[in-house]
């Protein structure tokens, strides 16, 4: 029976959007993310990280530098009680530098391709999942992919359609009944 996923964009939401995180030493959680995580994770569901790494593709770090990374919060969260189920990304740029990623891709948001390609990948239940990002992208992704409940990360006017929230716990408290 499929089931809901919290679909989350990393950079900006699960941690300090610094510019281009491509290593452990300059990951730096939010300090309410793991809660969030928590909260999202009591009720069901199933945590899924789609991001897009244009860093990979300007060469600021290498696919295997971010591969390495999102094993290590992989197994980090995992030692905080949290389990993500998945971390999609898209390395891909029209422009990029690196001529092995310059290719328009409709896994990059706001293409809604990570958030399909997971829900065939898990059974996903898109319509009783939650979008939490801090960009329009990430918003127009989820309303493509038919995620009906978003919620935009902004100390700005949210997307339309969207729910303005200030971090990844209050979407997560949002998202699950326990804050209004």
């Amino acid at each position: 029976m499929p089931v809901p996923a919290a679909f989350l964009d990393r950079d900006g939401v699960i941690n300090v959007d610094s510019g281009y995180v491509g290593t452990w030493a300059d990951f730096e959680y939010f300090p309410d993310a793991i809660d969030g995580l928590k909260q999202l994770q009591s009720v069901g569901f199933q945590l899924v990280v789609v991001t897009n790494q244009s860093g990979i593709a300007r060469g600021y770090y290498t696919e295997n530098d971010f591969l390495s990374l999102s094993a290590t919060m992989k197994a980090d969260l995992e030692s905080k009680g949290v389990i993500l189920s998945a971390v999609y990304y898209c390395p891909y740029l029209e422009d990029a530098a690196i001529e092995q990623y310059r290719r328009v891709s409709e896994l990059r948001k706001p293409e809604p391709g990570m958030l399909l390609k997971a829900a065939r990948d898990h059974d996903i239940d898109l319509t009783r999942s939650i979008m939490v990002g801090d960009k329009v992208s990430d918003m127009v992704a989820a309303e493509r992919a038919g995620v009906p409940n978003r919620y935009h990360v902004t100390e700005n006017e949210p997307y339309e359609r969207s729910i303005r929230v200030s971090s990844l716990l209050e979407a997560a408290l949002k998202a699950t009944g326990r804050v209004t």
